[in-house]
């Protein structure tokens, strides 16, 4: 009796675990930013609790940033509000992920103070 083989070709597994790696380059790259999208988040939320002007504001985000090694915004870039009693510190930037040759990845943050 004849058996019909069953599984995955070499050459399926070939493209799978290269599928797979290049999935596991790109998380490698974002998640970085993740974790500094945080970072400012965070930094914002802190200083608009902290400061009251605009100028304390961006310092204390400035100090924070230095800390937590934040490059992607300072603190000139918050755009700082008042919402009632409440000081909103406000921030938009976008980062570039070099992929391969001319390909990018353009991923673009944004968020404010709670």
């Amino acid at each position: 009796m004849k058996h019909k083989q069953r599984g995955i070709s070499f050459i399926g597994v070939i493209f799978v675990g290269a599928i797979i790696g290049f999935g596991g380059i790109l998380a490698a790259q974002v998640v970085p930013t993740l974790i500094e999208l945080q970072a400012i988040t965070k930094a914002a939320s802190k200083a608009a609790a902290e400061g009251s002007t605009v100028a304390e504001v961006r310092a204390i985000f400035d100090k924070a940033g230095e800390i937590d090694d934040i490059h992607s915004i300072s603190g000139k870039d918050l755009e700082v509000s008042k919402e009632g009693d409440k000081t909103v510190a406000a921030f938009a930037y976008t980062r570039e992920i070099h992929l391969v040759g001319p390909a990018f990845l353009l991923l673009k943050y944004n968020g404010r103070s709670k």
